[in-house]
């Protein structure tokens, strides 16, 4: 039997990381590294060479033959080129080399990623520059063993085509502006702030002959059809219940695989859709925990198919039950492991902390477009505002404690006391009483409060957190910024940061609420405070390139103009191609196997009936041609919206407005795509289970 190693022994060991680094780089070179990763100093161009020649030994002796540099363009997956060790070859001998250049700089043809115009077809020159804060790794998979080196990637001309530059950019921007709050108190310690993240993936995992067999699956990453089976998450007996072996064994590997990676993979369970479940990791800095998200999906993906099963990301694989998406729990950590936003146990007395409050509720209401546009995505259209995740207007959640704390400045002026939790009791002796929570959860918020840290529930489970993090990061960073700059000249502190404070929370308490977000009231309510409800992705898509959008960019060099549009055009073509491939994929579903499948029926069942009556038998058949009847009308009206959706498709792919384009089709294809679901589904619920040519909806969220 082999030995079995605990957790402690081989986490990281395949990521170049401060072991590795400390054993493979000369101590002068390690600490110079180490700089820069700790204190977000100027990397010395110096080391480089000494650095790629300690990473080629530690990763040769590991096994790796090839490197790459692996990045995140606007694709909305991770791309990577292959290179051998091998630097040349002679007398049948290879000399392996990876110099300072290689490790430094990659090249890439960044015309053939989605650059929406900065990048023309004979332009296709692009670079890789490698990310020294967030450290290499080895990945295992058919290939072999790769060299995995995190990069940025930009065009030739230094605009960022990718999804690291600009959040790395909103990193220096925040850490320069949270440093100069702290500094108002006095805080001369604290030479850093760094935004930490943890990121939930919610995601699906189907049997894989099953999914095979599904063209929308394949196609799409979603059912298109599909009528429910008599049970989905109605008795919520899935949520946290027992995992089943062959799904605990994925998660086994997954687990493994990931902590070898240097993934802080920690929290696991089923979900509350029948084959949903969830991995939380423990939090870390902005970029890594972006990078190491990107690594969960695709390890997801690629382990599953090992237990011949198939991992679904799409936010809402299955109607009927909840989609998934991915919670971004953000909080700001200074480099001495202050967290700015924790309130301490008696919030009305931490002004800095209510300092910090108060912008973010600022920073939030002004630019609640832009985080409302960094969950704009097709998928999610299905999946925000049902009863599993949070409404599509912005919101934030306080919770009692800070809510009165606010109340308490707003309406006398001073704030002299905050709410505790008390002690919960159980009313059972054996069981102990313990100090709750000052203040409940609201799982219908979609930013929301939870003791020490902002929770954004908005993502979608198939998308980078890499957007929301830029978008969170800037704004606060302006916010802070407004603070500061008014703060630092004032000639009684004490009295003009109090006024200040409330102020703020007085011109911005529209955004606060702790109420249930599914409810139609809170609609209402939202509207007569101003808050915008923006329902659909394609209308949100525009916030982007508002021109208090490029301002606010452009003022901490997040991002050019230039770059914003080139955005705009991306995700109108992403959203159209999305659209597209579904329409044309029902179309093929439709009129190659699902509609000649119920005309095979109805005329069996006719045969039957007719077979019934010309044997003048005392039993009537009068049920099943009520039943015939009903399927040659509903497939009647399924062949209309058929023929109504190709016509649809064939005149809005025809447009050549970007913009127009992608409105046409949320407007005009989504409605008769729809239609035409309905019509299927429930035909499905009357054609025999034998002649249905694809899996049911029972048989992938249950049968694995």
């Amino acid at each position: 039997m082999d030995e079995v190693k605990s957790i402690d022994e081989f986490f990281g060991c395949d990521v170049f990381g401060d072991r590795a680094m400390s054993t493979y780089l000369p101590k002068d070179v390690y600490r110079k590294l180490k700089k820069t990763i700790e204190d977000g100093a100027e990397l010395d161009r110096s080391i480089a060479g000494v650095v790629a020649h300690g990473m080629k030994e530690w990763a040769i002796q590991r096994g790796a033959t090839h490197y790459t540099h692996w990045f995140q363009p606007l694709s909305g997956v991770s791309a990577e080129k292959q290179e051998s060790f091998i630097s040349s070859v002679s007398n049948q001998k290879v000399i392996l080399e990876f110099s300072a250049k290689e490790l430094v700089k990659g090249e890439s043809d960044a015309s053939s990623f989605p650059s929406g115009g900065l990048r023309a077809t004979f332009e296709a020159r692009g670079y890789t520059a490698w990310d020294c804060t967030s450290p290499a790794f080895l990945r295992k998979d058919a290939i072999g063993i790769t060299l995995c080196i995190p990069t940025a990637f930009c065009s030739y001309k230094g605009e960022a085509l990718d999804r690291k530059t600009p959040l790395l950019r909103s990193m220096q921007a925040i850490d320069k502006e949270a440093i100069r709050l702290l500094r108002l108190f006095g805080n001369e310690r604290s030479q850093r702030v760094v935004p930490s993240v943890g990121a939930e993936q919610e995601y699906f995992i189907v049997d894989r002959d099953m999914y095979l067999k599904r063209k929308d699956l394949i196609y799409a990453g979603r059912t298109l059809f599909g009528a429910m089976p008599p049970k989905g998450q109605e008795l919520d007996d899935h949520y946290y219940g027992t995992i089943r072996d062959r799904v605990a064994r994925f998660m086994n590997d997954l687990n493994h695989e990931l902590w070898k990676m240097g993934v802080p993979a920690k929290t696991q369970h089923n979900e509350a859709a029948p084959g949903q479940h969830e991995l939380a990791p423990i939090y870390e800095q902005v970029n890594v925990a972006t990078d190491h998200n990107q690594l969960v999906m695709e390890t997801m993906k690629r382990l599953a198919f090992n237990h011949n099963l198939h991992c679904l990301l799409h936010e809402k694989p299955f109607a009927g039950v909840n989609g998934s998406g991915k919670h971004n729990n953000w909080s700001l950590i200074t480099d001495d492991k202050i967290n700015m936003l924790n309130p301490g146990a008696t919030p009305h007395e931490n002004m800095q902390f209510l300092l910090v409050l108060a912008c973010i509720l600022r920073a939030v209401d002004r630019h609640a477009e832009l985080l409302r546009e960094t969950a704009a995505t097709v998928g999610n259209d299905a999946r925000l505002g049902s009863n599993e995740a949070p409404p599509a207007i912005i919101s934030v959640f306080l919770g009692e404690q800070l809510e009165d704390v606010i109340d308490q400045l707003c309406s006398t002026g001073l704030a002299t006391h905050s709410i505790q939790g008390g002690i919960l009791k159980t009313g059972v002796n054996t069981l102990p009483d313990f100090e709750k929570d000052a203040t409940d959860r609201n799982r219908t918020s979609p930013f929301a409060f939870t003791n020490n840290k902002f929770e954004f529930r908005m993502l979608g489970s198939s998308e980078s957190i890499a957007s929301a993090n830029v978008v969170l990061n800037t704004i606060v960073a302006e916010s802070f910024k407004e603070a500061v700059d008014e703060l630092e000249s004032a000639t009684d502190f004490e009295m003009t940061l109090h006024d200040y404070v409330k102020t703020t929370f007085a011109a911005h308490r529209r955004i606060i609420f702790n109420g249930n977000g599914y409810s139609k009231e809170w609609v209402e309510e939202a509207k007569r405070r101003g808050l915008l409800n923006i329902p659909s992705a394609v209308e949100a898509i525009s916030a982007i390139v508002s021109k208090k959008a490029i301002k606010l960019y452009e003022d901490f060099n997040v991002f050019t103009k230039a770059e914003l549009e080139a955005r705009l055009e991306i995700e109108y073509e992403a959203y159209s191609k999305a659209i597209n491939i579904e329409a044309k994929t029902m179309l093929n579903m439709a009129g190659k196997s699902l509609l000649p499948a119920i005309m095979k029926y109805s005329g069996d069942l006719a045969k039957s009936i007719k077979a019934v009556r010309d044997l003048d038998l005392e039993v009537k058949p009068e049920e099943e041609t009520k039943i015939l009847e009903k399927i040659v009308k509903l497939h009647n009206l399924a062949r209309e919206s058929f023929w109504k959706l190709d016509a649809g498709v064939k005149e809005v792919s025809a447009i050549a407005d970007i913009e127009q384009k992608a409105f046409a089709y949320h407007r005009q294809i989504v409605p008769v795509m729809k239609d035409l679901r309905v019509f299927v589904d429930e035909l499905e619920m009357l054609v025999d289970k034998e002649y249905w040519p694809m899996p049911s909806y029972g048989d992938l969220i249950f049968e694995i």
